[in-house]
């Protein structure tokens, strides 16, 4: 005999006698089942964008941009790290730069401003920033 599907209210009703790590562990693959339905959807232009729109600067050079920052604010660079730090300044405005252009692009394929866009995407301004 066949059971019926569980309503949205009958599965939430279920969670709430779970611990909280396995709530963590149903949360992220509701959130992963959700992306994977929702992803095919979009036009490759926009997922096009939206992948170099959460690309930042790669780790190593962001770990280095910060530990050169926390020596500037420490009054404790080397000219050669200044130098250093004003090239991954400029490499990491670059990218905010082209991030800005593609969020801009994106709100105009959606039809929508650009802060409507950022408070749709849930971004938030850099720590340094």
């Amino acid at each position: 005999m066949a059971t019926a599907p569980l309503t949205a209210d009958e599965v939430f009703r279920a969670i709430q006698h779970l611990d909280t790590r396995d709530i963590e562990r149903i949360a992220a693959r509701v959130l992963r089942l959700r992306a994977e339905r929702s992803a095919p959807s979009l036009p490759s232009a926009e997922t096009d964008l939206l992948r170099r729109i959460n690309e930042g600067m790669p780790k190593k050079e962001a770990s280095r941009y910060r530990e050169l920052m926390g020596k500037r604010r420490s009054c404790s660079l080397t000219p050669e790290e200044h130098q250093e730090l004003l090239r991954l300044t400029d490499a990491a405005e670059a990218i905010q730069a082209r991030r800005v252009q593609d969020l801009a692009e994106l709100a105009r394929l959606r039809g929508t401003s650009l802060s409507a866009l950022v408070e749709e995407l849930g971004l938030k301004p850099a720590p340094d920033a």
